[in-house]
């Protein structure tokens, strides 16, 4: 009897040692991000011995990233991958990362850019009680219509999809003059097939996980913003997870995600070819509407500096535009 406790105390104490974190993403199994996810969840149990273990559910099953917030807030769920406007609605300095206009072509400034503010925006996201696990990028964002768009003009005359809430869209668009209609990401694709919105934006990869292209028929060829994502976890959970352990997947996590931004980088290319050759028309802007609409950079900035996000940081980019 007494070796018979001591099995089941023995038991019991292991069952309590193993911390369930559970991640919720919107990017569904099969693409770089997901398949990347799977490999770090079983990486993750190997280096810990099992005893951390990381459900993922994928595909928006748990719901809009603002949804996966609420529930990572009361304890439903404890982290995820969070892209631009959620991180913002985490803390707004995160956001300056995405602010229009602000790198045009040039991905590798923006990457470099986000290395160097790193520790700036992890002190700003465990302020919130979030841990930073890695930032993930997310490439540079194209606007997509179902309406052959060829200049600032026309654009003016098409219904824009607007993330609800995200205030960094909010001000470009309000800014250009442009028909913005505020939805969830998850509501975008019947939404192009509907006609309730003309356009959406996003890069070239996100375009095709998400089925947009089949909906789509133009892409404006020069990006308008680069985005990036964070895979966070609760603090609260966070803790659960012994100091060794932390160590461990952190470690784990750096490969991960080089290796994940790395095939990012490759499959936007990629992407952008899959696209015309499914029919997207690339629609090119003249110099004077790139000039135009690069304008509205500062525009933004006026709008949103102070409020959203500090002066400090954004003066901490040390991008001159």
């Amino acid at each position: 009897m007494k070796t018979l406790l001591l099995l089941c105390c023995f038991y019991s104490f292991s069952a309590m040692a193993v911390v369930n974190l559970k991640l919720a993403v919107l990017v569904p199994e099969g693409t770089t991000w997901g398949d990347s996810l799977k490999k770090f969840a079983r990486e993750v149990d190997a280096a810990t011995k099992s005893e951390v273990a990381l459900k993922v559910y994928y595909g928006g099953v748990a719901g809009d990233e603002p949804d996966v917030l609420r529930k990572v807030r009361i304890g439903q769920m404890h982290g995820g991958i969070f892209t631009g406007k959620t991180l913002g609605d985490i803390h707004g300095d995160v956001r300056v990362m995405e602010l229009p206009f602000m790198f045009g072509d040039d991905r590798a400034k923006a990457w470099a850019t986000v290395e160097k503010m790193t520790p700036t925006f992890n002190k700003a996201l465990d302020s919130k009680g979030f841990v930073n696990v890695g930032f993930y990028e997310v490439g540079q964002v194209y606007v997509v219509s179902t309406k052959k768009v060829d200049s600032m003009k026309a654009l003016r005359g098409v219904k824009v999809w607007a993330w609800e809430g995200d205030e960094v869209v909010k001000a470009m668009l309000e800014s250009v003059g442009l028909v913005s209609v505020p939805l969830a990401i998850t509501d975008v694709l019947s939404s192009l097939s509907t006609g309730i919105i003309d356009a959406a934006y996003a890069p070239p990869l996100g375009i095709l996980a998400l089925q947009w292209h089949s909906k789509i028929k133009y892409l404006i060829d020069f990006p308008t913003a680069w985005s990036f994502g964070a895979l966070l976890i609760s603090k609260k959970e966070w803790a659960k997870v012994s100091s060794a352990n932390q160590q461990k997947i952190l470690e784990v996590a750096k490969r991960y995600v080089q290796e994940a931004n790395a095939r990012t980088v490759k499959e936007n290319e990629e992407a952008r070819a899959q696209l015309q050759k499914l029919g997207v028309q690339f629609i090119k802007f003249s110099d004077a509407d790139k000039k135009e609409a690069e304008g509205y950079h500062q525009t933004v900035v006026k709008k949103l500096q102070g409020k959203l996000f500090s002066p400090q940081v954004y003066q901490a980019l040390g991008v001159s535009k």
